[in-house]
């Protein structure tokens, strides 16, 4: 399935920089999203505008494929992205300031979705998780009686990309999915989370 990485954004209140860009333990925010998706066997492309054209040249040299949007917002990007790539079956989108999601959780996600059998799917995570970032949880809905916030990954349709779509709503109790970097905070809690894994694995 392809993957739309969006990494358009000025990341204004972060104040870093590019924030696909904002290292985490040695790495690019963006490689940790990409990989997830990568080991989950999704095809990647990162969907990115004006706004960030550091982030497009290390996309580049990377060898990641690459679609430059006019910027006009959100899912005004996806929908150019999906229309002019011509794709007309399911398509992950993805936020890139998610940098602890991990392959598991993106087949999770995949298998969550074929099951539903509805043309879309989105991701919550329970909002007791996302209490380090303020501006996540601003935004919360009542997802199988729990409190959520949307994870940042969703499935759409690419044949319907432009009508409202059946959706499924899929809460993941699941840590990593908590973790949304938006401010210079959340970026501190993502780092103390992956460079812990980091050394657990090393040990």
């Amino acid at each position: 399935m392809l993957a739309l990485i969006l990494a358009g954004g000025q990341g204004s209140r972060l104040n870093m920089g590019e924030k696909p860009l904002v290292t985490i333990c040695g790495r690019p925010m963006i490689a940790y999203v990409i990989d997830a998706f990568a080991d989950a066997g999704s095809e990647i492309m990162v969907v990115s505008s004006p706004r960030t054209p550091y982030t497009r040249n290390w996309c580049r040299a990377q060898g990641i494929d690459l679609y430059a949007t006019g910027a006009r917002g959100y899912v005004a990007d996806i929908v150019e992205a999906v229309t002019a790539l011509g794709e007309e079956g399911p398509v992950f989108t993805s936020v890139s300031d998610i940098p602890c999601i991990r392959g598991e959780i993106v087949e999770r996600i995949q298998e969550a979705y074929i099951s539903a059998g509805t043309d879309a799917l989105s991701t919550w995570v329970p909002s007791a998780l996302c209490r380090g970032s303020s501006f996540r949880a601003a935004y919360q809905e009542t997802v199988d009686g729990v409190p959520a916030c949307p994870a940042g990954v969703n499935i759409l349709l690419g044949a319907r990309i432009e009508e409202e779509q059946e959706e499924s709503r899929l809460l993941l109790d699941e840590p990593a999915l908590g973790f949304n970097v938006n401010t210079q905070d959340d970026l501190a809690r993502a780092v103390r989370f992956i460079c812990a894994g980091k050394k657990r694995h090393s040990a």
